[in-house]
């Protein structure tokens, strides 16, 4: 009896479909999204930057008395040391009041510069909720601003019975503090979006922002009055981006009067210039983020 003959196939060997496929993953190109579209967005989640600022507030205690009785003594302790020094150095000279301008100057330095140092490190240090959320970017530094302010306002509550017993001025002239805030601001946020974005790519600049800020702080009108500059020095105000913010806060403070106009005109483009530049070189930076992190 025959049987039949055995059919042998020839084994199959499953071949890899992938393998001769390459994935290159590059950046993004360089380009702005729809700005209005892009800014409704942004106002759209604010509250996600007052949550974000919240809870980086609380990592850093600031919600303890301690963590607030330390925002505050920091700049005083500081404005302290600088009374002092330059007491010594003029010989015991100073106008009347002195300490009250010096310690309202620190503190709208240290809004500025707060949103600086913070928000340089806001991209980078995100880059887990980058990867893995959708939502814009610009919020981060902006969450910097938040907190800066948030910092802000107790110095601010800390200056008023120092402005009384310094015998300032007292009147409706203080009112310019309102839109001088907001100028500050705007020039915070500014600096903090391109900060932001230029970290991304090199990442020695978090160890550079803090010897920048200090040089900014004394080139500013806060050691000093912007009066005692002389003439040939003038000019360095104006190319400062906060000299002559800080010289109207001055004015508006510790003289009692409204601002110049040079001094309105000159702070309020460096606010609007550093927010619109640092607010576009961001948003078209921001499609690159995911890949450089």
């Amino acid at each position: 009896m025959s049987t039949p003959a055995t059919v042998r196939t020839k084994p199959h060997h499953a071949t890899n479909e992938w393998a001769a496929a390459t994935h290159v993953y590059e950046p993004h190109v360089v380009g702005l999204p729809p700005v209005r579209q892009y800014l409704r967005e942004v106002w759209r989640r604010r509250e996600f930057a007052v949550e974000l600022s919240r809870t980086n507030l609380r990592a850093q205690h600031f919600d303890s008395v301690f963590g607030q009785l330390w925002l505050v003594l920091n700049p005083l302790m500081l404005a302290g040391v600088y009374f002092v020094l330059i007491d010594i150095i003029r010989r015991g000279s100073h106008p009347p009041g002195f300490f009250a301008h010096l310690t309202a100057g620190i503190f709208a330095y240290y809004f500025v510069s707060n949103s600086v140092r913070d928000g340089v490190k806001s991209v980078v240090n995100g880059g887990r909720l980058i990867l893995n959320s959708a939502f814009p970017r610009m919020l981060l530094p902006l969450s910097s601003v938040v907190s800066a302010f948030k910092r802000f306002v107790p110095c601010a509550i800390v200056y008023v019975p120092i402005h009384l017993a310094s015998g300032l001025p007292v009147g409706a002239v203080l009112l310019w503090i309102v839109p001088l805030v907001v100028l500050m601001s705007l020039l915070a946020a500014g600096l903090a979006m391109t900060a932001a974005a230029v970290q991304v790519y090199f990442r020695d600049l978090k160890n550079f922002v803090p010897y920048a800020l200090r040089v900014l702080l004394y080139a500013s009108p806060v050691l000093y009055l912007a009066s005692e500059v002389p003439e040939r020095y003038q000019f360095l105000l104006d190319v400062n981006p906060l000299a002559r913010l800080l010289d109207a806060w001055t004015t508006v403070l510790y003289l009692g009067e409204a601002p110049s106009l040079h001094a309105l005109l000159i702070g309020t483009a460096w606010a609007v210039v550093a927010f619109t530049a640092g607010a576009a070189f961001f948003m078209s930076r921001e499609r690159e983020f995911a890949v450089r992190l």
